[in-house]
């Protein structure tokens, strides 16, 4: 259960829970980080990542299109990157939940 993080989150998130969410990477990392979100989205698809995002473009573009790839939508506000760590930690079991869910497409956290 690999994620992919997008621009409006820090690049220090694939560290930070690499024990969690093992082959998890950033936009930046893989050279996306000025891509258009369409870009962004095949390569999540095409990576077998989950887009998480404060961003609700991507949101809206799974409403559209439906999974893959599954939408994980942050809805923290502006808050540091610890935060979306203590977040992605606590909900851990809950993403996993998500990601082996055959129906579910978006998740919405907290």
């Amino acid at each position: 259960m690999s994620l992919l993080f997008d621009q409006n989150l820090s690049h220090r998130l694939t560290r930070l829970l690499a024990a969690e969410f093992p082959g998890s990477q950033h936009v930046r990392d893989v050279g996306l980080a000025a891509s258009a979100d369409e870009d962004i989205w095949e390569f999540a698809k095409l990576h077998r990542l989950m887009v998480v995002s404060k961003d609700s473009d991507f949101l809206y573009r799974s409403l559209v299109y439906g999974h893959p790839p599954k939408v994980i939508w942050l809805r923290i506000g502006n808050n540091p990157t610890s935060a979306v760590v203590t977040l992605l930690r606590a909900r851990a079991a809950d993403i996993l939940a998500f990601a082996s869910d055959l129906t579910a497409t978006i998740l919405v956290l907290p």
